[in-house]
């Protein structure tokens, strides 16, 4: 039997990793408005200028925010191996849109002199985004079940 210094621990612990998640989420989400911001905006150019230029750095911005965010610790010390693996995967997730803003910065280089539309400077970056994007989607509806699964027992 537990005696209630052991049970204050734990529930100090319990409200630190929620905490923790909390801010995480907030921060990833951040990350992701900050990629669909710039994903939005070549779309945009006769009415923002030119966008292409400044949106990149959104982008990567978001990337790097989103990736950040998911790098850092939020599993509790009984999460099952499984759940760990599913908080890893969105990590992936963030590397995909990394990837795609690496793309949309050489892309762009590389298409500077040519007469090229949005689509064939961002070709590469949307499919990554896209690729991102599913991993994200999958491993939250995963991660959602699972914990689910996990604390109802």
């Amino acid at each position: 039997m537990k005696d209630g210094k052991d049970t204050s621990q734990d529930a100090g612990v319990s409200a630190k990793l929620e905490a923790r998640r909390k801010y995480v989420e907030i921060a990833a989400a951040i990350g992701l408005l900050l990629v669909l911001f710039a994903m939005m905006a070549p779309f945009f150019e006769g009415l923002i200028g030119r966008s292409m230029m400044w949106a990149k750095w959104v982008y990567a911005s978001g990337a790097l925010v989103y990736t950040s965010a998911r790098v850092v610790n939020v599993n509790a010390p009984g999460d099952s191996l499984r759940l760990r693996r599913l908080r890893r995967l969105e990590f992936w997730a963030g590397v995909c849109f990394i990837v795609g803003a690496a793309f949309w910065f050489y892309k762009l280089q590389y298409f500077s002199g040519l007469l090229a539309g949005p689509l064939a400077v961002m070709r590469q970056t949307v499919a990554f985004t896209m690729a991102g994007a599913v991993i994200q989607i999958v491993a939250s509806w995963m991660i959602a079940f699972r914990m689910k699964k996990e604390y109802k027992a």
